[in-house]
């Protein structure tokens, strides 16, 4: 298929870089490295005039098959031609849902967001399942339906969310319909929209000519407008000077989303260029700071709106402009790129840091995609690995829908025996210090370990320098719990008050009762990591993660993996002087066992169903008294991950001391001989 997105890797790369440190063999240390800004600019290297020169104008530009390009349609694999007919009949069946001004209000009286969200969401999938099913089908039986959805989306007050609405001059409450906010799920709604006028813009013109130009209209008005006359939107990133200050996964995101809808539906073609250079200022700002070692401190839940999203950007670009703007072969996008497969732990776990959910599938044809644009079997692989049709096809980004839908059966096509399995993992960038290891490459057998040093003002911020985890035979045995859903407290002053964000409900010390606080300064330092074929360790210095309160002087804390055998945590501290208790926290599904003094058990509990798991903790007695709670989990985003709870262990320094030194040994049960 002529343009469908069929992308060359170039040759040409815009920067040098520090590259990231994945070690397989032999011995290394490596300390933590500075970040500084990397000397990228896409909007210098690709002027207006370049763009104008090089874009393929709109009515030329075919990045997927409309729905009168028949062929196509009727040429996709009968499973995902089926899957998508079914989903649009799914979508004839139910009725388009309201959305009154009092369930937008419902966010400024009480916080709660899912609910208008949830219906928010329901008709944009709505929408996009009934114009693939027309795509598919071609025989007109989805066309009334598609075209009520999208009149319906054109008649909404505004495309913005609750949560995002307060930046406009009248603050949180019903949205100003002279003042259109671009957020991330306008600009989502734009590609819907945007989509479904290339799709099947010329069969809704049957229904009534009015629903295409209605749908034109607000395009405009509600995103290519605003974007356009408007530079101070915060996720636009225009003036990104500082390491400290760089933009989030909000910039790529709603570039990709403003790319998506100008270079689909702009008519005015010098119009469309200078929409076009400014998303690329936009993601320059995104890349100043980016570390080089491609660590994104969002974890990688967001990575799939982070480094994904400047895919498909990139991809976007690349189409629109027949290859002509390609920086694939580019080290820094190649580095994030790599960061989804880094933070893998196996199965359906990655490292959970931040607000990232521990447990996710993710989005299988961008990790993909990504891998084909870089040559990256690693990527392509992690996308392959256990794929099948219905989640490929179930997404509410329309964009990535049609990706999917064409890539489906090449994806499924390349499944690989395992996926990709890191040995080790240092990702250096003072964001992040993320080390990982386990046992042996490829393998899911023995421990795993994930610890991290960083500091408390990462985007999406724990209060959580220090935090470590451990995996024994694939299942969770130490964990972070993750974010809960999502409310007015949870971007506010009040943040911290929830204990998913506090440092005493992670796995780290709680000082003299004082836990760590939030800000750039709570920091890591003098952070070393070390491997070689015996073992792997990350050294930090987590002081002055905790406020002066805390009074500590220094605390040295050691995670280290000694391969074949068992995961050491030393803790080797100096307090100023003894103000309170002082005590370890570690978080875990497994259920807690105190059954002599120097010794915890861990177990799988015998009606969890998962691979039996049983691992023993071992410390001296005479230095920390265990205890345990059971802490239940009523979030519903929590409880996705963990069940109905966790567990949360407790080591209590008795007696107190101003100094010591602390050794913890996790040992697998299974080992032929435990430490």
């Amino acid at each position: 298929m002529k343009n469908l997105f069929a992308f060359r890797i170039g040759r040409g790369a815009l920067l040098t870089i520090i590259v990231w440190h994945a070690f397989t063999h032999g011995a290394s240390s490596y300390a933590a490295a500075s970040d500084s800004p990397n000397n990228l600019s896409l909007a210098r290297a690709f002027p207006k005039e370049k763009l104008s020169e090089i874009l393929i104008p709109r009515g030329q530009w075919h990045p997927f098959p409309t729905s009168e390009d028949r062929g196509h349609w009727q040429a996709l694999p009968k499973p995902v031609a089926a899957h998508l007919i079914g989903l649009g009949e799914a979508a004839l069946a139910k009725p388009l849902p309201p959305l009154p001004a009092t369930l937008y209000l419902a966010y400024a009286r009480n916080g709660n967001r899912s609910n208008f969200e949830a219906i928010y969401f329901e008709r944009r999938v709505l929408l996009q399942n009934l114009a693939l099913a027309e795509c598919v089908e071609g025989k007109g039986r989805f066309l009334e339906a598609a075209a009520d959805a999208l009149w319906a989306v054109c008649e909404e007050s505004t495309w913005c969310l609750p949560a995002h609405v307060g930046v406009q001059k009248a603050k949180v409450g019903l949205p100003d319909i002279n003042e259109p906010i671009v957020d991330l799920f306008a600009g989502e709604t734009g590609v819907t929209v945007a989509w479904t006028l290339y799709l099947i813009g010329a069969e809704l013109d049957r229904v009534s000519p009015q629903v295409r130009r209605r749908a034109e209209i607000e395009l405009d008005r509600r995103i290519l407008k605003p974007v356009f006359e408007r530079d101070d939107f915060g996720w636009m990133a225009l003036n990104v000077t500082r390491s400290d200050r760089r933009p989030n996964n909000w910039t790529p995101w709603i570039s990709a989303s403003v790319l998506t809808a100008a270079l689909l539906s702009e008519r005015d073609s010098d119009q469309r260029a200078r929409i076009v250079h400014k998303m690329l200022r936009s993601l320059d700002g995104f890349l100043r700071f980016h570390p080089a070692d491609g660590s994104c401190d969002e974890g990688p839940g967001y990575w799939g709106h982070a480094g994904g999203s400047l895919l498909d950007c990139l991809d976007l670009l690349h189409s629109a402009a027949a290859g002509k703007l390609d920086i694939f072969s580019d080290p820094l996008v190649q580095e994030i790129g790599r960061f989804i497969y880094r933070a893998y732990i196996g199965g359906d776990y990655f490292v959970p840091i931040g607000d990232c959910a521990a447990r996710f599938e993710p989005e299988r044809d961008v990790v993909f995609r990504y891998g084909k644009r870089i040559g990256d079997p690693n990527l392509k692989a992690l996308a392959a690995y256990g794929a099948s049709i219905e989640p490929m096809l179930g997404g509410r980004f329309m964009g990535r829908q049609l990706h999917g839908v064409f890539d489906a059966a090449e994806i499924l096509a390349s499944a690989p025996a395992s996926p990709p399995l890191l040995r080790d993992v240092w990702l250096s960038s003072e964001d992040l210090q993320l080390m990982t290891a386990r046992f042996h490459a490829g393998s899911r057998e023995g421990l795993y370990v994930a610890a991290w040093g960083g500091h408390n003002a990462q985007s999406h911020n724990h209060n959580d320098v220090g935090n470590f985890l451990v995996f024994a035979d694939g299942q969770p045995v130490f964990v972070d719990a993750g974010a809960p859903t999502y409310t007015a407290q949870t971007f506010s002053s009040k943040r911290y008050d929830h204990w998913a964000f506090q440092s005493a409900f992670h796995n780290l010390p709680t000082i003299n009762g004082v836990m760590q606080s939030a800000g750039r300064p709570f920091a890591a330092h003098s952070v070393v990591c070390e491997t070689n074929d015996a073992m792997a360790q990350l050294q930090m210095d987590i002081a002055r993660a905790y406020p002066a309160a805390a009074k500590v002087k220094s605390w040295r804390r050691t995670v280290r993996l000694n391969r074949g055998r068992n995961v050491e945590i030393t803790e080797a501290f100096e307090l100023t002087e003894t103000a309170g208790d002082t005590t370890l926290s570690f978080l875990t599904p497994l259920e807690v066992e105190i059954s002599q003094p120097g010794q915890v058990s861990l177990r799988t509990a015998s009606e969890n169903g998962q691979q039996p798991v049983r691992v023993r903790l071992a410390f001296d007695a005479s230095k920390l008294a265990p205890s345990a709670e059971r802490m239940a989990l009523t979030d519903s985003r929590l409880a996705k991950s963990w069940g109905s709870h966790l567990n949360r262990l407790l080591l209590r320094a008795t007696p107190p001391a101003l100094k010591d030194t602390w050794t913890l040994r996790l040992t697998q049960a299974s080992a032929t001989k435990l430490e």
